[in-house]
């Protein structure tokens, strides 16, 4: 590296990112690289190994100003973070592991090269749908309730059988039908709502580890749909405008 450290076309040639993605990192305060003489942005050592860990936190699903507030905040330490990105990495490989074994056993069972079980095809759908949520939600859950916490959750959806698992799936529809009946009401505290909610608290509790669920915890959750544009995309795409809000209020008006 320079004595004047790299510039903005040295570093995004470096690590791959645009010159205008380090521009808008500097515009927002996530990186900030010091200025020479002549104003251009210079990129210490110390600039490098803290764009590094936004990118891997960006890989991990973050937003950007999560990652900062993550970054910048008291206490915290690159060793352990970057030791919890390996350990999803290899969580990540094991997911893929899965897929492709189950992705060659269905190949082999069309082309009549072998067999494949129901209850196979099922841990092989179980294991995708618990990646996705992973992908989706899961650095924030991890940050918010902490890795053993979300470990115990992945196992205990592991663990279901088959029909604990299509009823699971099949609440999660029947909650969207109920939020759509309780919106019809106009009245968070009215006996439809009182039964969405009801719905919903089973279906955290079939998601969270025993002994998790908690009054507290249920109006947490509808704090943080609230604070999460996907959501509210979610439930205001499905149901309708202010579905989101409404659910929110139907949590604490009942639990």
């Amino acid at each position: 590296m320079a004595k004047q450290g790299y510039t903005p076309k040295q570093l995004a040639s470096m690590s791959g990112v645009s010159v205008r993605t380090l521009h808008h990192y500097d515009q927002i305060g996530l990186l900030v690289p010091q200025r020479r003489d002549n104003g251009y942005r210079s990129y210490s050592a110390a600039d490098v190994e803290r764009l590094q860990q936004i990118l891997l936190y960006r890989q991990m699903g973050l937003e950007l100003q999560s990652i900062g507030e993550l970054l910048d905040a008291h206490g915290y330490d690159p060793i352990n973070a970057l030791q919890q990105h390996l350990a999803a990495l290899r969580k990540e490989h094991a997911r893929l592991e899965t897929l492709i074994t189950t992705v060659e056993k269905t190949l082999a069972t069309m082309k009549g090269d072998a067999t494949m079980t129901d209850q196979e095809r099922f841990e092989g759908l179980k294991a995708e749908a618990i990646a996705n949520n992973e992908k989706t939600y899961g650095a924030e859950a991890r940050a918010r309730y902490g890795d053993k916490t979300i470990d115990a959750a992945n196992a205990k959806l592991l663990r279901m059988t088959q029909g604990e698992w299509t009823d699971i799936m099949e609440l999660e529809g029947a909650i969207k039908e109920q939020l759509r009946k309780a919106m019809a009401t106009g009245d968070p505290a009215s006996a439809e709502a009182a039964e969405l909610v009801r719905m919903h608290a089973r279906w955290l509790q079939a998601h969270w580890p025993d002994g998790v669920y908690s009054a507290q915890s249920h109006r947490g959750m509808a704090e943080g749909y609230l604070a999460d544009q996907r959501f509210v995309d979610y439930y205001d795409g499905a149901c309708g405008a202010g579905a989101t809000q409404f659910l929110h209020d139907a949590i604490y008006a009942n639990v």
